[in-house]
């Protein structure tokens, strides 16, 4: 299941193709098969149905990787790209470059369980979330998430596991590995017909690869969904996340080469990252309320409120950043189903709105304390937008869909204090003018087993507030939005009888004053907008079964049941299945005038031409299972010149273990994996435009892992 098309392939997989005996042939009809169901575009669509580049992850394709971080399950999803400058610092970038992420997630919308999970000033952390929490992931690629408000980059929806009804269930797990992997978890549910409570802690604490690269989470979630009426659904989320990793620093190809398990050196004069002690520590909590009422079957409305609240503390080479920050806002969705001329018309329109309040102290970072102080700002932000769409069923297997979303976004900064180069602070407004952003798509169903759409969208990206205001106290007053327009053909269905499917895209991205980053000598990331960008590529992705077998879920033979078979069985395919996602990237820079010269035609900061991720999934009846995979990247230009690149690299992994439900109540998954097992030497999140050609961020070298799961079923 690492992507969407494995959710394709198994909802529209023909019964009559499994390998069966006789006796077996009658009783398949009861097997249930997954749902490919597609919930971001709020309409709970086929996703045969759904005229938009979409991948999808299950928890169970998490569990196929190292349990220490998300990064590889990630991958497997074309044009999707999750790196990690830093344990745990992720980058997230789809269908597009790191321009503008730096660090962190940005120009990504971010959905936790429905809530809002991205902030209002733009950025995401989403270093809170452990892999243990992660039950689904749902991508919209590019600016088709009209639903979701501005943006280019695209939507990511994380859910926590769902609870199946009629269970109860706890189970502990431990993982131990390479650098100083420490892995636990613990996990609680029960459901009922009508109500359903799960709570998950997990701790982890890595030594790491590099000097200087230490980490240490803990987060704690609880989930609550109760139909507290035959219409009314209620659902809760809480997280609570404590996190603190270190910063190691970029390196130069020279030290990268010479040792890239060194944190970046320093002199008397600049002092390095571990003579600064620098380091990322925040605590986290976030806590939102989900009310759903049915009017009818063909009408209801969903609204969700949220709130949170966090503490930072990160001292950098220079800049000692303390902050503080609350936040909070809801989102009303109002969903109608009716009938146009004959034809099935699905109509929702609704809203959004965050608002969010804080405090960013800066002091001098001496030797990883606090010195002098620099700036004390207090920051506010605004931003909402009304949106609306409609499904309509045409004549000939044909769905239309048109969506747009109005936007608004105010940031507010007032400096109380500061230094002497500014002792008496100012006052500083930024407004976003109101934009409309439409989107337009036709898909065609030719049969249950092909569909086919084309679609085209606008986007509209603001400035995060850390690009407006970097961490060295300047503002940025003439940063300008991005804005863009994406043309998109794809198609996705099965051959061979069903045993193969697929999911192929094209699109064409052309984006109005790109923001792009550089990073000065003190190590501070800045920001400024390039005229045009050309951000066209392929996506395809394949997934079939080499052979399969329906079998138990408790692994006892199919033949045992079939004389007494009366119901639904609880079963399970086995077997040898392939998988492979690919993406091409010519990304490339328009109109970009600079002092060095004229950049146009040159390929786009931090991005590669090719990208691939391919492995098979073994399992068998018994329990044992194998999940070897590959990675591969081709080389990334660093700067905007592109006279300097980061080489291609090719990584090899794999993870087995056995897996098995022991006297129908005891569940046992005992494991062990290795990653990059030929030791390759790479960078992953490269620093872009980075001065003094500290670009490269060495990823770890080989690593192995092992740990075992054990819960109780009641």
């Amino acid at each position: 299941m690492h992507t969407s098309f494995y959710f394709l392939l198994l909802s529209l997989l023909p019964l009559s193709g499994f390998a069966q005996t006789p006796a077996a042939a009658d009783t398949t009809r009861a097997v249930a098969l997954p749902a490919a169901t597609v919930t971001g575009y709020g309409q709970q669509l086929p996703l045969r149905r759904t005229a938009a580049a979409v991948g999808v992850l299950d928890a169970r394709t998490v569990e196929q990787f190292s349990p220490a971080a998300l990064t590889q399950a990630v991958n497997t999803l074309p044009g999707v790209r999750l790196e990690e400058r830093a344990t745990a610092s992720y980058r997230l970038s789809i269908r597009g470059s790191t321009l503008r992420s730096p660090f962190g997630v940005r120009n990504v919308k971010v959905y936790y369980n429905g809530l809002p999970f991205t902030e209002a000033g733009g950025s995401t952390p989403l270093n809170l979330l452990d892999p243990a929490l992660i039950g689904r992931l749902e991508v919209l690629k590019g600016p088709a998430g009209s639903v979701y408000g501005a943006g280019t980059g695209g939507v990511a929806r994380f859910e926590t596991p769902a609870v199946a009804a009629g269970t109860s269930r706890v189970a502990v797990g431990a993982t131990v590995g390479s650098y100083g992997l420490r892995r636990s978890t613990i996990a609680a549910e029960t459901g009922s017909a009508t109500t359903s409570v799960r709570a998950q802690y997990a701790h982890q604490s890595l030594d790491g690869y590099r000097q200087q690269s230490a980490l240490q989470r803990d987060v704690f979630a609880l989930d609550v969904h109760t139909t507290a009426t035959p219409n009314t659904t209620l659902a809760a989320h809480f997280l609570y996340a404590d996190i603190s990793y270190q910063l190691p620093g970029g390196l130069t190809r020279a030290q990268f080469a010479a040792d890239p398990r060194q944190a970046r050196p320093g002199t008397p004069a600049a002092p390095g990252t571990v003579a600064q002690q620098a380091y990322y520590a925040s605590r986290t909590g976030l806590l939102g309320l989900t009310h759903e009422y049915r009017f009818s079957e063909k009408l209801d409305l969903q609204t969700t409120l949220y709130g949170s609240g966090s503490v930072l503390r990160t001292p950098y080479l220079v800049d000692y950043q303390l902050g503080t920050a609350v936040g909070g806002g809801g989102r009303t969705a109002l969903r109608w189903r009716t009938a146009l001329a004959g034809r099935t018309l699905r109509l929702q329109g609704g809203g959004e709105f965050q608002g969010s309040l804080a405090n960013g102290r800066s002091y001098l970072n001496v030797g990883g304390q606090p010195g002098a102080l620099r700036y004390d700002d207090d920051i506010t932000t605004t931003t909402g937008f009304v949106f609306a769409q409609a499904d309509y069923e045409l004549p000939a297997g044909l769905l239309l869909t048109a969506a747009a979303s109005y936007n608004r976004l105010r940031y507010g900064i007032v400096r109380s204090s500061a230094a002497a180069t500014n002792p008496t602070g100012y006052q500083f407004a930024r407004d976003f003018r109101s934009v409309l952003s439409p989107r337009v798509a036709l898909l065609k169903e030719f049969a249950p087993a092909l569909a086919a759409y084309a679609s085209v969208s606008t986007g509209f990206a603001p400035p995060t507030v850390e690009e407006i205001r970097p961490s060295d106290g300047s503002l940025n007053a003439e940063l300008q939005a991005e804005r863009g327009t994406s043309y998109e053909v794809g198609a996705r269905g099965q051959l061979l009888g069903s045993r193969l499917g697929y999911d192929v895209s094209v699109f064409d991205l052309e984006l109005r004053e790109t923001i792009v980053s550089s990073t000065t000598a003190q190590g501070v990331v800045v920001f400024r907008n390039t005229g045009r960008t050309h951000q066209r590529g392929l996506e395809a992705a394949l997934s079939g079964w080499l052979w399969r077998r329906w079998v138990p879920t408790n692994g006892r033979r199919w033949e045992g049941y079939c004389s007494q078979f009366t119901g639904t069985l609880p079963m399970q395919q086995v077997g040898l299945r392939a998988w492979a996602s690919y993406a091409y990237n010519d990304f490339r820079f328009g109109s970009y005038p600079s002092g060095a010269g004229d950049l146009s035609g040159n390929r786009l900061t931090g991005t590669t031409p090719h990208t691939l991720s391919a492995g098979l999934d073994f399992s068998e009846r018994l329990g044992f299972y194998l999940s070897p995979s590959l990675g591969h990247q081709a080389r990334v230009v660093l700067n905007d010149a592109n006279t300097e690149a980061a080489a291609s690299y090719w990584v090899f992994g794999a993870r087995g273990g056995w897996r098995r439900t022991l006297a129908g109540h005891l569940e046992t998954n005992i494991y062990a994996g290795l990653d990059n097992a030929l030791d390759r030497r790479y960078s992953l999140g490269n620093d872009l435009n980075a001065f003094g050609g500290r670009y490269f961020q060495p990823a770890p070298g080989r690593a192995w892992y092992g740990g075992a799961q054990l819960g109780w079923r009641f």
